[in-house]
């Protein structure tokens, strides 16, 4: 037994070398770039989502009112006897009305019809034309009757077909003008029709 104890360095044994192994390198410290970058990636998604709730809860303002139809921003009024005009033909009579637009766009007419089949109609100015809101519009409309045989003895509520068009529609609306638009009627077939009757 020797005297030596094992306490100690090791020390390589015959033949052999001993190699000093390099101390493990440190890892570098992160760029600031990559670190920015890292965050900005962490806190790109709760950004989003915090914009997507402020959008969608945002007060919006509401939508702008639609164009009311043309049949409801129209009245039309019945203004008595005129002269027919000249180059009328026989049977013929005039009267005029006034048509009013109370609010919206303009309103174009694009025809004026009555529902008797013995009379034709024309009118001043000629259709197409346009009225707008605050502008009253007079137009003279003469009827001349082509048979007495149809149309009626006493109109009770005789009307006027207008088509009528605006930006946002195109209607045909039945106008009633009245009593006294009815009595001038009436009175203005009798005697167009008195020789045949």
């Amino acid at each position: 037994m020797s005297g030596t104890t094992g306490i100690g360095p090791v020390e390589p044994g015959e033949g052999t070398h001993g190699r000093d192994l390099p101390e493990p390198e440190a890892a570098p410290p992160p760029h600031p770039g990559r670190r920015r970058a890292t965050l900005a990636l962490a806190v790109t998604p709760a950004l989003l989502a915090a914009g997507g709730y402020l959008y969608a809860t945002r007060p919006h303002d509401p939508p702008p009112p639609e164009v009311p139809y043309p049949a409801q921003t129209v009245a039309f009024a019945f203004l008595g006897d005129r002269v027919p005009p000249p180059g009328a033909p026989p049977r013929s009579f005039s009267f005029a009305v006034r048509m009013s637009v109370l609010e919206g766009p303009p309103v174009t007419v694009p025809r004026i019809g009555q529902p008797y089949a013995g009379l034709s109609l024309t009118e001043k100015p000629p259709v197409p034309f346009r009225t707008k809101a605050g502008s009253p519009r007079e137009i003279t409309i003469t009827m001349h009757v082509t048979d007495c045989a149809t149309v009626p003895k006493d109109a009770g509520l005789p009307f006027l077909d207008v088509t009528l068009r605006n930006t946002r529609a195109i209607q045909v609306q039945s106008f009633i003008l009245g009593s006294r638009y009815a009595q001038h009627l009436s009175h203005s077939l009798k005697v167009a029709c008195s020789n045949d009757r």
